[in-house]
């Protein structure tokens, strides 16, 4: 292969690889495979200057805006920084920087945690917040202030008495800690929506929440550590001291700006290891995620001097960990039963120390990741930390494979109520088809009496597994039913303790049309399908006697909502809890406006100013989104007129593209099939963008 046909293939590679990390979050190499990519093309292009192009991936910083927000510009671009990944490349940095500033010249290093998180730009003018901005591709970047602002930790002013020092640009990486993370996955569990995958996914995907106060209810946090002046000669003339970037960092915290307290000054190359090291063994002691460390000349004069390349500062270096893994034991797989019957293979492993904590499960998702790493019950595993968080099963070595060993095969039986498993159209997954399974009765159950659905207060998991245990409710119609003579029968269930749980029973009755429809679990009905159908429908017994045709009126509620609402009100079963919450007293209307207005509006309907853009064209989805179940986005893509199919081929015109999207995404890129992510089906379906 010549070095012109070599250039090009690294080239695709690298531009592949920038679009699934950056465009769809989910990377399929490391960040060293990536950088030795990267590393090779700028050897080949640094020994043949000829074939060097102004799209080269060397010569951007990569990545691309949303199209959902406006787009704003850089004063000064967001570069990335250049990593090394072991004590030699920190000394090569360290000779570079002696190199270009020579022998004689004398300079420390400021060396801060590397925040695994989202990199934003934060702009005040006269010492009020005037902008908030995603890096983008480094020279734009989204405009999200609005989501920004909602970050309390974030000032909207600050006062300092010279004035020129009041217009600013700060930059630093907006993240989730450890226990927000947790518990914005645990709700979404609930509710039986997609998990983040890690902490920065979820920040990333919040970020870019339509809404902000949505953006609110989740407990984003961030650490600034870039300070610029919009007149910086100015500023230094003023403040001598601000010449230090580690200075800068403390003028940052006495402004109230939330600055990582861990940075220090180092005036030797050897200080700097010693300090990486220390921090790689510390990480998991952290209420946060870090992936390394960066290392910057401390002066901002010398930055000037010391200048960049195209994409990276020349003062600054990155330290990456190594991937925290530890080996294990396969010991088992068990399936796990859900509400809507589908049945998801779990890892049993030895227990074992990894990042903080004692791993002892994993899910493996589905049946056909398993087949793709080949995972056999007593292989010896790795297994990582997802973001340094979510434990999953790597690969298996299969130098340790024992003799015998078989591959893993899915039960055609429920492992709770041994009914023959389904699959349904194309779906991965498997299903109980028995909605008298005990085991689906027990998460439905959870997931009526969870905090986004009838939000019944006293009613956790342990709770519902005695009361179903000792035959107290057979569903949900049930629940209030309950006495304090059958609540005290229960373990740990004293006085007070069942009448605090018939209270919030008793209160829970009050809880809007929407919030019933949700809580009934009807398959791909979400919180905002429901809220639609609540609006327009205004009872629940127009919902129930309402056709597919008049559902599929309904602003973003697509033919499969449709389908499963008329499937659901059509069963004996599912109507005889209705009755029962009918007696009960729960709300089953939605009281309309006094003025007459569409109710719609005072549920959040959010249909104005979408098109039917989408008429016409053929649309796959794969993957875990963002902010929407896939049954969500295929009724938003139905009501702007597009059909939603189940597999790619030459006449699928989009594939939107979530986390873990798997042979879909392979095969569309073969076919030529334009991807989109999340954001980008938005501005499609608004009209934002043309198809």
């Amino acid at each position: 292969m010549s070095p012109a046909e070599r250039i090009d293939v690294l080239r695709r590679e690298i531009r592949s690889h920038d679009h699934r990390y950056f465009v769809l979050a989910d990377p399929v190499i490391s960040d060293p495979e990536y950088d030795m990519l990267v590393k090779e093309l700028q050897d080949l292009e640094s020994t043949h200057p000829d074939l060097i192009t102004p799209d080269s991936p060397t010569q951007r910083v990569g990545g691309s805006p949303s199209s959902s927000f406006p787009v704003v510009r850089h004063p000064v671009p967001m570069l990335s920084i250049g990593n090394t990944y072991n004590d030699e490349e920190i000394r090569d940095f360290d000779r570079r920087i002696r190199d270009l500033l020579g022998p004689e010249r004398e300079y420390a290093y400021a060396v801060e945690l590397k925040i695994d998180g989202v990199a934003v730009s934060l702009r005040y003018e006269n010492g009020a917040l005037a902008l908030g901005a995603t890096r983008g591709d480094g020279e734009q970047g989204d405009d999200i202030t609005a989501n920004l602002r909602t970050i309390r930790s974030i000032p909207l002013r600050i006062a300092e008495e010279e004035p020129l020092l009041n217009n600013i640009e700060v930059r630093g990486e907006v993240y989730l800690p450890h226990e927000g993370f947790e518990a914005l996955n645990a709700s979404r569990a609930e509710r039986e929506e997609p998990l983040f995958a890690n902490p920065r996914n979820a920040t990333a995907g919040s970020l870019k929440l339509r809404d902000p106060r949505g953006v609110a209810e989740r407990p984003l946090q961030v650490f600034l550590y870039t300070l610029r002046f919009e007149d910086e000669a100015g500023a230094l003339a003023a403040r001598s001291d601000l010449d230090s970037h580690f200075q800068r960092l403390h003028w940052l915290a006495g402004k109230g700006f939330p600055t990582n307290r861990e940075a220090r000054r180092f005036a030797a190359i050897d200080e700097v290891i010693g300090f990486c090291h220390d921090w790689e063994e510390r990480r998991s002691t952290l209420s946060y995620d870090i992936d390394g460390m960066v290392i910057k000349v401390d002066s901002i004069g010398l930055h000037g001097e010391l200048g960049a390349t195209m994409k990276s500062p020349r003062w600054a270096i990155a330290s990456k960990f190594a991937a925290q893994r530890a080996r294990t034991r396969l010991t088992d797989i068990r399936l796990q039963v859900g509400r809507t019957g589908v049945v998801t293979p779990v890892a049993e492993l030895e227990p074992v120390f990894l990042a903080g904590s004692t791993i002892s499960r994993a899910t493996l998702h589905n049946e056909e990741e398993i087949q793709r790493k080949d995972l056999r019950v007593g292989d010896t595993v790795w297994i990582e930390k997802g973001g340094d968080v979510i434990p999953k099963v790597v690969s298996a070595d299969l130098d340790e494979r024992e003799e015998g060993s078989t591959p893993f095969e899915m039960p055609t039986a429920c492992p709770v109520c041994e009914t023959k498993l389904v699959r349904v159209g194309e779906e991965v997954a498997w299903r109980c088809g028995n909605a008298a399974c005990p085991a689906q009765t027990q998460a439905r159950v959870t997931h009526f009496t969870g905090r986004n659905a009838m939000d019944i207060e006293g009613f956790g998991p342990a709770v519902t597994e005695q009361i179903l245990g000792n035959g107290l409710i057979g569903d949900v119609g049930d629940i209030y039913s309950l006495t304090r003579e059958q609540l005290w029968t229960l373990e740990r269930m004293g006085e007070r303790s069942a009448d605090n749980l018939l209270g919030g029973i008793e209160a829970s009755k009050e809880r809007p049309l929407d919030r019933l429809l949700f809580s009934l679990g009807i398959p791909h009905v979400g919180e905002r399908a429901a809220r639609q159908i609540a609006a327009h429908f205004h009872s629940i017994d127009t919902i129930g006697a309402a056709t597919e045709g008049e559902l599929v009126a309904v602003p973003e509620i697509g033919p499969k909502i449709a389908e499963s609402i008329v499937s659901f009100f059509q069963n004996e079963r599912n109507l005889k809890i209705i009755e029962k919450l009918k007696d009960a007293g729960l709300r089953m209307e939605l009281e309309a406006p006094a003025d007459g207005a569409d109710s719609g509006t005072e549920y959040g309907a959010e249909s104005g100013g979408e098109t039917r853009a989408l008429t016409d064209k053929i649309v796959v989805i794969t993957g875990t989104l963002p902010n929407y179940s896939r049954e969500e986005m295929a009724g938003r893509i139905e009501a702007a007129g597009g059909r939603v199919t189940s597999s790619v081929s030459k006449k699928t015109d989009y594939l939107v593209a979530g986390e873990n999207a798997g042979s879909k995404l392979k095969k569309a890129q073969s076919l030529g099939v334009e991807i989109l992510n999340e954001e980008e089906t938005e501005a499609l379906i608004s009209g934002e963008r043309s198809p």
